[in-house]
Formats: C-alpha cells, structure tokens, sequence
C-alpha cells in the first residue's frame, strides 16, 4: 500500500504542536501493517538542511509565484519529499507566522502551493513511486480533492482534521491566485460564509475524513465544537471516523529517556520530582507538584488555573509551568510565578524540559476547553504523571475517571472534571490532593496510568484497514 502524507509541519524537524508528531510517527507505525508512506513537506530552512541523498523530482516554472522544485530524501529516519521554493518557505519564525507574531500574509498561497503539489504526485507519481492515497492533514491540505478534480482525478483522498478551529479561510478575491475554479465556489464547494476555506474544501471533496478522537468525531456534529462546520460534518457522517492518536513510544519511554533519571515503576519517579523540584526553585512540600506542558491559549483552559490554583495550593500543592502563546496568559503566569514561591514558570518551549517536567510532576494538568486529542495527558500517562483533564475530546477517551466505582475496581488512571469551569476545576484539584494523601491509592492510580496502552499500534491499525477500503472501492 503506498500513501502519501501531505502536511505542513513533521516532528523531529518542525513541529508547533500535535500534528507534527502524528505525521512524524504514523510513517513507521504503519510500516508494521505494510503501508509505504512518503511524506510531502514544506520546504522551510529545517527541512532542506536536513535532507540528505537528494534527487529532483520535478521542476515548476511557476509554483504561486516564482520557480520552485521538489525534491526527494531521507531526514529523520522519514522518506520525504520536499518543496524547495525559497519564496514561500525558506523564512524565519514558526512554519505559519513571521518573527513578530503575526501570520504571514501570503499562508492562502503557500499552503494551496503544498495541497497543488500533492495532488500534482497524485496524479503523475514520483521518480516512478506511485500513490494509492493522498491523506492530507487540517487546512494546509485541505485544497487535494479540489485541486486532484481540476487535473481530472487522481487517488483516493484522506483528510484528517486535527483541529476545526482553524479553518485556512480567506476572502474569494484570492479565487485567482489560489488556482482555484471558479465554478466550485458554492455551499457543495469551498465557499464558506462569503469566503474561501481550504478546510471546507477538503472536507466537501475528501473521500473519506478522520479525526483523532472517536469523543471529538462525535463533538464536531454539534453547534458547540463545530465552529460553523457542524452542518458539513453531520452531512459527512458516514465518511467519518475517530481514530485516536497515539504516542511514539521510543520518544517517551521513561525507562530509557535520556533527558531524565530513568524508571519502570512510580517508585523511580522520587528522584526526578527532587531533580524538578531544584531545577524550577520549588521548596519541598506535602502535596502534590503538578505541572503544565501547554500552549497558552484560550482553548487549553488555562485562565481557569489561575482561577482555581488556591484549591492546589491550600492543600500543600505545586505547579510548575512551561508554556507560551497569548501575552496576557504569558504575563499573568509569570507574574504568579514571581509572587508565590509554591509556583514556577518557565516561559517558551523547550523539548529535554518538558521531559523533565512530566517525569519529575505528580500530576499534569490538562483544562483545555476542547481537544481534538491531545498528547500532554498521554505523555503523563506513561510517565505515571497522573493526568487531570476535561471532559472532552481524546481526554474523554483516554483518561479513566478516578470516580468510586472506577477506584473500587482498580481501573481509574486520572480524574476528569465537567463541566469546563473554574468550579469544576477545583473540585478536581481537591479530589487529587485527597487522592495524593492516600499513598496506597496513589500508587495503584500511576501504576494503571503507567501500564496503559498509549502506543500506535491499534490507531495504525485502524488507518491501514481505512486505506484498504478506500483502494478497494
């Protein structure tokens, strides 16, 4: 089975968040059920100095805007192909935004020149390697099936929405620039309220959708979480399937993790929570350090925490953060930081960190409003890093509530708390620190989390039958 992974962004060579490390591990999950997957890539300056063993596929005249080439070679383990076209691409900052915060103002175009591409491979292949399906990821490929329809049809089409809030709209003067027909901007096309949007595009034209969630699949049918896509997603409903994401195993593995002191039982955690504790400025204390590894944003709660922090600490609780994004969220958590000894901030993003975070943290936090997956609570669950989550999307599907029923059977693996509301938040923060009191309890509560399946293996199941489906039809 060959498949092509079209995305804007792959772990370890450029990442802002969760998509990355989907594309970056769905290609050797699905080697195990004999998927040959290939992953189309931006070519920002990461990935082109990546790149080794090097061969042009094919040359374009004009790729949106000046000459461009793409290219294939191997980076990180991953066989990648590569658009080389500096004009787009090789710029500073994240994949998306300029160094002042700001989005590029030409994203519409960069991201269609990466949709035009894949489906250019759909259609006439590469260096003789031909794919059976295009699975493209959120809006940045969200113009394939469009694009695959104008050159007269192609592969099978996958488009897995990782989040919906971001719907790579534009106004319908960019029709034009972005080589669009015409005749497909409607209600069944990529017309959305007035304008255009790459995601509405795919998810009208795509012949199967996923999501990385069965919780956030349901989700995305309602008013609620559908941000005006709702009606689209009920109409698709039979294409549609949850499939939760998965961790990569090897990356976090905490018996043989380089950036902290290695365990295999909640024992061995003791030595990394000293080692957090002196490398963050925390005092010791009675209750449980908790920690945050997070975007600041409004979608991850964390306004809520500032709120609700003194259910933690008035029972002789921590937190340690690192995070950054929005500036008002950034300058209130340093400033807690600043003021209360019981808390530590760290303001950016740094990998080995967050490692250390996850290991040496009793708890970890996740609040968010709505999560299409998320990965933090994963992470915290291999690592026995008991996670705290809302009730929504992945957390919904891969934390066990730590309710009465769930303890007395021995299956809880966290605590989830609903509805998403400062209230809410501390009744979950004083159930854990009551939990934390109760050592017998505690221990069977990481030792669950810890034994939890949180690899690929079931999910890359779960993408190599949905492929199978698709070329067989």
């Amino acid at each position: 089975m060959r498949v092509l992974s079209i995305a804007s962004e792959c772990a370890p060579l450029v990442k802002t968040g969760g998509l990355a490390d989907v594309a970056g591990a769905l290609p050797a999950a699905l080697r195990a059920e004999g998927v040959g997957m290939r992953t189309l890539l931006p070519g920002y300056p990461a990935v082109m100095d990546a790149l080794r063993d090097v061969t042009e596929v094919f040359y374009f005249h004009d790729l949106f805007g000046a000459p461009a080439r793409l290219v294939a070679g191997r980076a990180a383990g991953l066989d990648l192909l590569a658009i080389d076209a500096p004009h787009l691409f090789a710029r500073p900052g994240n994949p998306y935004m300029a160094p002042d915060g700001r989005d590029w103002p030409d994203n519409p175009e960069r991201f269609a020149a990466l949709s035009w591409v894949g489906a250019h491979v759909g259609v006439h292949g590469a260096l003789g390697w031909h794919p059976q399906v295009l699975h493209g990821h959120d809006w940045q490929a969200g113009f394939v099936p469009q694009y695959l329809r104008q050159m007269g049809g192609g592969p099978a089409t996958v488009l897995t929405i990782h989040n919906i809030a971001f719907t790579g709209s534009t106004d319908p003067g960019r029709i034009g620039s972005l080589r669009l027909d015409p005749w497909h901007f409607h209600m069944e096309g990529y017309e959305f309220y007035g304008g255009i949007s790459a995601l509405k595009s795919g998810l009208m034209g795509a012949d199967a959708l996923t999501t990385v969630s069965p919780t956030y699949a349901a989700e995305l049918m309602t008013p609620e979480y559908g941000m005006g896509l709702d009606g689209v997603m009920r109409r698709r409903r039979e294409s549609l399937t949850g499939i939760l994401n998965g961790i990569d195993l090897d990356a976090w593995n905490p018996a043989a993790d380089p950036a902290i002191r290695p365990y295999d039982s909640p024992e061995g955690k003791a030595a990394n929570t000293a080692a957090l504790r002196a490398e963050m400025g925390l005092p010791d204390a009675e209750g449980p350090l908790c920690v945050i590894v997070s975007r600041m944003s409004h979608q991850k709660g964390l306004d809520l925490v500032l709120d609700a922090l003194p259910a933690l600490l008035d029972h002789g609780g921590q937190l340690a953060v690192l995070g950054s994004g929005d500036a008002g969220l950034e300058h209130a958590f340093r400033t807690l930081g600043e003021r209360n000894p019981q808390v530590a901030v760290r303001i950016g993003y740094d990998e080995a960190l967050s490692h250390r975070l996850i290991a040496g943290g009793d708890a970890i936090l996740v609040p968010s409003r709505f999560e299409p997956c998320g990965l933090t609570q994963m992470y915290g669950l291999r690592y026995g890093t008991v996670p705290v989550v809302a009730l929504t999307g992945g957390l919904a599907d891969t934390v066990i509530n730590a309710s009465p029923a769930a303890l007395a059977q021995g299956v809880a693996t966290g605590l989830q708390f609903s509805p998403v509301t400062v209230g809410a938040l501390q009744g979950a923060l004083t159930r854990l620190c009551h939990l934390y009191r109760d050592r017998d309890t505690w221990s069977r509560l990481q030792r669950n989390a810890m034994a939890q399946p949180v690899g690929w293996d079931q999910s890359a199941r779960a993408y190599a039958a949905l492929y199978a489906r698709l070329t067989a039809a």
